[in-house]
């Protein structure tokens, strides 16, 4: 029986994973549903732009689902009539309860591109914060929507901004399988790739243009990477045996591979090149899932040296390693925070599979979903916010959650399941 890795982990797995996806229309479009109830939240007010008809997309809307998914902000009823030229009447709006405001508006310059401007005030204060104006081709109005909402969250929060980034999944529609780029709510997607055979395991490289995954097209699993502009791609691994779930280093010149070429499926470390491939891991166990920490000092890693899966760690270069997970009997996927202080991973409670996150420095968990077929967690570039594949309303969806788990945001994809979501760095070639 083929089944994902998350969650019916296993030698089997670590090859099979994409022939368990399901069916359905690949690029469906996606909706945002804010669920849960977050803690304090900025009230924030957005105007819909002057002139936004000139435009494909409605870059008020979109700026105001990036920030009500961060879990930071709470939309505040806004009528129109209002621009980044205009001045607020400050008590209209401190009546209505906002703390900031963002107005601006759209229109099109000779060439056919959009000028795109907004501001953003405090209300409190009544002083404006910051404004700002983007010239851009009508097909990037979205990613300059995405870009307006980047700015007022930093502003706001001190924090950089997210959604101008982008994530990369897997989905299987019919008897063929894609490897999907998406903007970071999940629109805007672009197949990168398609294939009768499996693609699983995919991951970003630090410098946002290239992706590693796993390929069966040859029949058998080989670790592919991918230029995402150019469609360009090469073998990365094709040894004998298995050859999966490659995790880049942060500085983008190796990837850790789980590799059976000498026996059982233990962790090597290669070059970005192909050459230097060295072993790190020396046990009779399966060894998988590894991920760096963020300053490259050590790996965390999926064993089931102790008699089930667990997590551990070890130094980047091998040697010895440290259990981290003690609760329960099932724990897989590590994914490590940008700031080194969390992981993110998957625990089975009871038969169900759920997305838990771990205070590296406590050792204390904190269950934080309530689906039952969770997989595949991925912190933002920013660590606030964590992306993870699972099972709501019938569908594979994707699924952006905050770290405290109290604000949700399922990016639903019609008809089509999703998997293995992987979330890109700030960088955006």
């Amino acid at each position: 029986m083929l089944v994902p890795v998350s969650r019916r982990w296993g030698l089997a797995a670590l090859v099979v994973l994409g022939a368990a996806l399901g069916t359905g229309p690949a690029l469906a479009q996606v909706r945002i549903d804010i669920a849960g109830v977050g803690g304090s939240r900025v009230p924030l007010a957005i105007v819909d732009f002057r002139d936004e008809s000139k435009s494909p997309q409605p870059i008020a809307a979109i700026v105001r689902a990036d920030l009500e998914r961060s879990g930071q902000f709470r939309s505040v009823d806004a009528p129109g009539g209002l621009s980044e030229t205009s001045s607020p009447v400050w008590p209209d709006w401190r009546a209505r309860q906002a703390d900031a405001l963002v107005a601006g508006s759209v229109a099109k310059l000779a060439d056919g591109r959009l000028d795109i401007r907004f501001k953003l005030w405090d209300v409190v204060k009544g002083t404006e914060l910051v404004g700002q104006a983007q010239a851009v081709l009508p097909d990037d109005a979205r990613l300059a929507a995405h870009r307006i909402a980047d700015v007022i969250y930093e502003k706001l929060t001190g924090d950089r901004g997210v959604f101008a980034t982008r994530m990369a999944y897997v989905t299987k529609a019919g008897p063929r399988y894609s490897l999907v780029v998406a903007d970071a709510d999940g629109e805007g997607a672009k197949v990168a790739l398609t294939s009768p055979e499996p693609i699983i395991s995919p991951a970003w490289a630090p410098n946002g243009r290239e992706l590693a995954y796993v390929s069966f097209e040859s029949r058998k699993a080989t670790v592919r990477i991918q230029d995402v502009q150019t469609g360009e791609r090469r073998v990365l691994a094709d040894f004998k045996g298995t050859n999966s779930a490659p995790a880049w280093s942060p500085d983008g010149q190796q990837l850790a591979l789980s590799l059976s070429r000498e026996g059982g499926t233990q962790l090597f470390v290669i070059n970005r090149d192909g050459s230097g491939l060295r072993r790190l891991t020396q046990s009779s166990a399966i060894d998988t899932e590894a991920c760096y920490t963020p300053d490259g000092s050590k790996i965390y890693f999926v064993s089931d040296r102790g008699g089930g899966p667990q997590i551990y760690r070890m130094p980047a270069g091998g040697g010895a390693a440290e259990r981290v997970t003690f609760n329960g009997n099932y724990n897989i996927s590590p994914a490590i925070s940008p700031d080194g202080r969390t992981m993110a991973y998957i625990t089975r409670i009871n038969g169900n599979f759920r997305l838990s996150v771990m205070d590296l420095a406590t050792g204390q968990s904190q269950q934080i979903s309530e689906t039952k077929d969770d997989e595949s967690p991925a912190f933002s570039p920013n660590g606030r916010l964590i992306v993870y594949a699972t099972r709501a309303g019938g569908k594979e969806v994707l699924m952006t959650t905050t770290l405290d788990g109290k604000i949700k945001t399922p990016l639903l994809v019609t008809l089509a399941e999703v998997r293995e979501p992987t979330w890109g760095p700030f960088t955006r070639p």
